[in-house]
């Protein structure tokens, strides 16, 4: 038995040793492993150093201390770490490396650039902490400039060899030195940074508790300053495949949109810039964010940047703002949507609802802001087919140098919208205390000739107070009329193929005093009338032909109020003042009849009109053979009389 015990205990002695001596030469192995990967950057013109390197084989954790790296290229990164700790480490192969979790403290990251203006940043992360990592053992194909865009694609490459479940940074401090005088430096500081599910070069969810900072205003002859908070920050399926592309020197030729990100959100961000001058928004989301990789190109716009700081010349600012265009032609936005946003100023807190856009249109809504005269109230703007690449490219065809935009350029407007609408507005009316209401102010136009629509619809629909200092408006200020109801519904639209060119509907209603609508169509109209040339517009203009005109009028008080008018002024009573305005139009038909009998009947129906209140007065004129729009016009001018002989004239009333 004691040989047996003794034989037991030598054998446990031994296996300790030899475990022992295993844990040794592995930790003298993992030693070598890492100086050897530290010594490929000392090979390359870096420095690299590390501390203490502990491994332990039972869990397979590695840990080094004091890690400094220090690239060749001043351009790169310089790396400080105090400890890194990885549990569950294996190598499946020499490029590759995995860890059950990794966490490291004490992280110091700077990066210096300066491609353009000095820019420094430091991060200070005390403690990340990764679950299910893998990644490569080294860092290949370094940038090859100090351009920020080579170390953007060459992060993004690095980023793309990495996976883990997940990453968390408890407390994430920036500093950026945009260098003196300049805008831009201040300090940020992001909190519960979390990331979920990242595997070649995608991202299933990033999230953001908060992220505060300070940025200095550059401003001559004094300092200010910009305070904020990001509250909420959350990414979700980014996807930096199609960025890598776009920041490929060589270009891309992929002309199809490629989604990056699915949808980024925050729940509230507020800004504070000066005393009293504070933004807050409650709630702000992007949907579907995609590139076009052909058009996407941030170094162009960054090239076209004057290296000296001094202020582009008209061409440069030209190029650079076609260039901008394409770059808004290669990014995409699905819908987007900025909630509820509070402006304090000085003058006042204004604030509006919420931001919205959808593919083709941008929407204001619940506006309500301070104005000098008192406060505006808006329920809605919409711009309809709006483009941001659109509307760059039309304000870069207007930087014409030394020279004022043509009507040409200036009508190119036209091709960037297809129309706006204003809807609930209540606005103060000049310094009076009454108020401009507008139910609907909507614009609309297509079939663009040239620059020019061929098609429009205007519709208004408002209620505006009476002017005391217009002096067309007195007479109803007198008759007691303190406010007009307008309800405007105007549309017109040329027909290519037949020439035809119609104006209808054509209504104005004003509410308290009558209703007018109109057709007009006109016949032989060119395609060449649609120009902004004045000798090319008024030849095309010879060839059209005027077409039939119908008019319609309702009266709702117009009559009545004449009638008081012509009262006050003749000092008669209003029976009488009607039975005299009514004598004076049938002698003035009976004086007319000579020249054309159709004018009598239409001077019998306009004395019917204004002899019994609320009726309705129709007239239509029906030319009697071709007649050149521009002949009737000068007709006009000179003889009314007489351009009205060229119509058969219809006219009646009724109630």
């Amino acid at each position: 038995m004691k040989r047996i015990l003794i034989g037991l205990v030598a054998l446990v002695v031994l296996g300790a040793g030899g475990w022992f001596g295993f844990n040794l030469y592995l930790q003298h192995r993992a030693t070598a492993e890492v100086e050897a990967a530290f010594e490929r950057i000392r090979s390359n013109g870096g420095k690299a150093s590390h501390g203490k390197i502990g491994f332990e084989l039972a869990t397979r954790t590695l840990t080094i201390e004091d890690i400094a790296v220090e690239p060749a290229q001043p351009q790169l990164t310089k790396v400080k770490v105090a400890k890194v700790t990885a549990v569950g480490v294996s190598q499946p192969d020499e490029a590759h490396f995995s860890a059950d979790s990794i966490e490291a403290s004490g992280v110091e990251v700077a990066f210096t650039s300066t491609e353009r203006a000095k820019l420094k940043a430091n991060y200070k992360i005390p403690q990340i902490s990764a679950r299910d990592f893998s990644g490569p053992t080294r860092a290949d194909g370094p940038p090859l400039s100090g351009s920020i865009i080579d170390m953007y694609r060459f992060m993004l490459a690095q980023y793309a060899t990495v996976s883990a479940s997940s990453i968390a940074v408890p407390t994430l401090a920036v500093s950026v030195d945009a260098g003196a005088g300049n805008a831009g430096s201040g300090d940020y500081v992001y909190s519960g940074l979390s990331v979920q599910n990242l595997k070649g070069g995608q991202i299933e969810t990033a999230k953001t508790d908060r992220v505060s900072f300070t940025l200095d205003l550059a401003q001559p002859g004094k300092s200010a300053k910009m305070t904020g908070e990001m509250s909420g920050l959350a990414i979700y399926d980014f996807d930096a495949t199609a960025v890598k592309a776009a920041l490929d020197q060589q270009g891309s030729s992929d002309d199809n949109f490629r989604r990056i990100y699915r949808r980024i959100s925050a729940n509230s961000y507020v800004v504070t810039m000066a005393p009293g001058a504070r933004v807050q928004i409650d709630g702000i989301s992007f949907d579907d964010i995609a590139i076009r990789p052909s058009k996407f190109r941030p170094a162009e716009i960054i090239a076209l940047v004057p290296a000296d700081g001094s202020i582009p010349t008209p061409a440069q600012s030209r190029d650079m703002i076609a260039k901008v265009a394409d770059f808004f032609e290669g990014f995409q936005i699905g819908k987007a949507e900025i909630g509820k946003q509070t402006v304090e100023t000085p003058q006042g807190t204004g604030r509006l609802n919420a931001v919205k856009y959808d593919q083709d249109k941008i929407a204001l809504e619940g506006l309500d802001m301070p104005l000098p005269q008192g406060q505006l109230k808006m329920e809605r703007f919409t711009l309809k087919a709006f483009r941001v690449a659109n509307l760059m490219r039309w304000a870069a065809s207007l930087q014409t140098s030394g020279q004022p935009p043509s009507p040409d350029q200036m009508l190119g407007l036209f091709r960037v919208l297809e129309g706006a609408e204003v809807k609930g507005v209540v606005a103060p009316h000049k310094n009076s205390r009454q108020l401009i209401t507008i139910d609907t102010l909507s614009l609309d136009w297509g079939q663009l000739v040239g620059s020019i629509p061929s098609k429009a619809n205007l519709v208004v629909k408002m209620v505006t107070p009476t002017d005391p200092a217009n002096p067309a408006l007195r007479p109803l200020i007198m008759a007691g009329v303190d406010k007009l109801a307008i309800n405007l519904d105007l549309g017109a639209a040329w027909t290519e193929s037949s020439g035809a060119f119609a104006l209808a509907p054509a209504t104005i209603d004003l509410g308290n005093l009558a209703r007018a609508q109109a057709r007009l169509a006109l016949a032989n109209v060119p395609r060449g009338v649609f120009t902004t040339d004045p000798v090319q517009a008024i030849s095309d203009a010879e060839k059209i032909e005027t077409g039939a005109i119908e008019l319609s009028l309702r009266d709702s008080g117009a009559v009545d109020l004449v009638v008081a008018q012509f009262s006050r002024i003749q000092n008669v009573s209003r029976d009488a003042a009607r039975r005299a305005i009514v004598e004076m139009i049938r002698a003035q038909g009976e004086k007319l009849a000579a020249s054309n009998l159709d004018v009598r009947a239409a001077a019998d129906a306009l004395a019917d009109f204004v002899s019994t209140s609320g009726q309705t007065l129709a007239i239509k004129l029906t030319p009697l053979g071709r007649l050149p729009v521009l002949q009737l016009m000068d007709v006009l001018n000179n003889e009314p009389i007489i351009a009205l002989a060229q119509f058969r004239i219809e006219a009646s009333t009724g109630l």
